[in-house]
C-alpha cells in the first residue's frame, strides 16, 4: 500500500510542473526567413515582438521563442531607441533566446497556455506552408489553449485543420493586415506572396473586419485572438493575458499608443480635445507617426470626403510639431480635394515662403489657381 502511494505521490509530483507550467507558459512563433534586416528578404516585425513580451513578462507569464528552423532569426529594420524595443534588448535572457530559437518540430503543444504568431512580411513566406507549426497550432487549440496572431501572423492559421478536420479560421471572426495596407506598404514583397492575406481568410470562411487603414484592430472569438496591425499589438497581448484569466496590470501606454488613442480620439469627433492634449505634451506623443499616418489615409480616401476628413484633420494635427514639406503638400491636396481652395493656398504658399522654388509647390498651386 505505501509503495502505491510513494508512486502515486511521485507521478502527482512529475505532472504538477509540467501542468504549472503550461497554464503560464506563451510559446511566441517567429519567421525565420529574414536577412540583412530585410533588404534582401523580409523578416519579423520586432516591435510585434517586444511590446507583446514585455506586458507577458508584466503578468507574470513565461515565453518561449520558436521559428520552422529555430536557431538564430533576423527581425526587419526597427528603431532600438523606442522605449519597448529598448527594454527587449537589454535583457539578456531574451537575446539569449532569440539567438537560439527553438524548432518548431520539437515542441510539444500540451506545454503551452498560448500561442502568439508575430507578424512581419516574412511570416507570408515560412509559416504558412509549415507542417509542424500547423500541427502544432491545431493540437494547442484542441487541448483549449489561446491562439493569436497580429499583423502577417494570421498566414499562420489559414490552412491549421484541427482534429475533427475543419479549418480553424473558418465562421471564425477575425482580422489581419488588410488589402488595403499591403496595396500602400506591401509593394516590395506582396508579388511573391503565396495568396494575399484578406484574400486567403476570407475563401477559407473567416468573418472578416477591419478598423480604418493602420489604426489598430483586435479582434476576440472565444479562444481566437488576432489583430490587425502593428499597432495592434498591446492590445492583442492584453487580450491573451485576459484569455488564460488574468487581469492585465495597469501600466503607461507607450507613445506609439498614446499617438493612436490621440488619433483614434479624433475620428470620434474630438479635435478639439486631441489638439489641446498634443499641444498640453508634445513629448508624450510620436508626432510624426500621427503626420506619416495621416499621410497615407489621404492617399487611400481618394475624393472619398469621409475618409479624407479624418485623414486631413490627422495632418493637421500633426503639422505644428512636424513642419515638414511633403506633409504641408500633402495637406494642401487634401483640402484640394475637399473644395478648400483657401485653405490650399496658404499651406502651399507656407512651403513656398521656406522654399523657393520648390517644383511640386509650384505644380500645386497652379492647379490651386486654375
Amino acid at each position: 500500500m505505501f509503495r502505491y502511494l510513494l508512486s502515486f505521490l511521485l507521478v502527482l509530483t512529475l505532472y504538477l510542473p509540467a501542468h504549472a507550467r503550461a497554464s503560464d507558459t506563451v510559446l511566441i512563433v517567429l519567421s525565420g526567413e529574414g536577412r540583412d534586416a530585410g533588404k534582401t528578404r523580409p523578416g519579423y516585425e520586432f516591435d510585434e515582438l517586444s511590446q507583446a513580451w514585455l506586458i507577458f513578462k508584466a503578468n507574470g507569464l513565461s515565453v518561449e521563442v520558436a521559428s520552422p528552423q529555430g536557431g538564430p532569426v533576423e527581425a526587419d529594420k526597427y528603431n532600438p531607441d523606442e522605449l519597448f524595443n529598448a527594454a527587449l534588448l537589454a535583457d539578456t535572457d531574451a537575446m539569449r533566446r532569440l539567438a537560439d530559437t527553438r524548432r518548431i518540430e520539437d515542441l510539444h503543444a500540451g506545454d503551452y497556455a498560448a500561442i502568439y504568431v508575430v507578424g512581419g512580411k516574412g511570416a507570408m513566406f515560412d509559416l504558412p506552408g509549415h507542417v509542424p507549426l500547423q500541427r502544432l497550432i491545431a493540437d494547442a487549440w484542441d487541448n483549449g489553449a489561446v491562439v493569436a496572431a497580429v499583423c502577417h501572423g494570421p498566414a499562420a492559421l489559414v490552412d491549421v485543420r484541427l482534429g475533427d478536420g475543419s479549418a480553424l479560421v473558418a465562421g471564425r471572426h477575425m482580422t489581419g493586415f488588410t488589402n488595403e495596407e499591403e496595396a500602400l506598404f506591401g509593394k516590395k514583397w506582396a508579388a511573391e506572396f503565396p495568396w494575399l492575406l484578406e484574400d486567403a481568410l476570407r475563401a477559407r470562411g473567416a468573418l472578416w473586419s477591419e478598423s480604418p487603414l493602420m489604426m489598430p484592430g483586435l479582434v476576440v472569438d472565444g479562444r481566437l485572438v488576432t489583430g490587425q496591425n502593428p499597432y495592434s499589438t498591446p492590445a492583442v497581448a492584453e487580450a491573451i493575458v485576459r484569455g488564460l484569466g488574468r487581469t492585465p496590470v495597469a501600466r503607461t501606454l507607450w507613445r506609439d499608443e498614446q499617438s493612436m488613442a490621440l488619433v483614434e480620439r479624433l475620428r470620434r469627433g474630438e479635435l478639439d480635445a486631441a489638439t489641446a492634449a498634443l499641444a498640453q505634451a508634445p513629448g508624450q506623443f510620436h508626432v510624426e507617426l500621427i503626420g506619416i499616418l495621416g499621410y497615407y489615409q489621404a492617399q487611400a480616401a481618394g475624393d472619398d470626403a469621409a475618409q479624407l476628413r479624418p485623414a486631413l484633420q490627422t495632418m493637421t494635427l500633426a503639422l505644428p510639431y512636424m513642419r515638414e514639406p511633403q506633409l504641408e503638400l500633402a495637406a494642401a491636396e487634401a483640402h484640394l480635394r475637399l473644395g478648400e481652395h483657401a485653405q490650399a493656398r496658404r499651406l502651399v504658399l507656407q512651403v513656398l515662403e521656406a522654399s523657393p522654388g520648390l517644383e511640386q509647390a509650384e505644380t500645386l498651386l497652379q492647379r490651386i489657381d486654375g
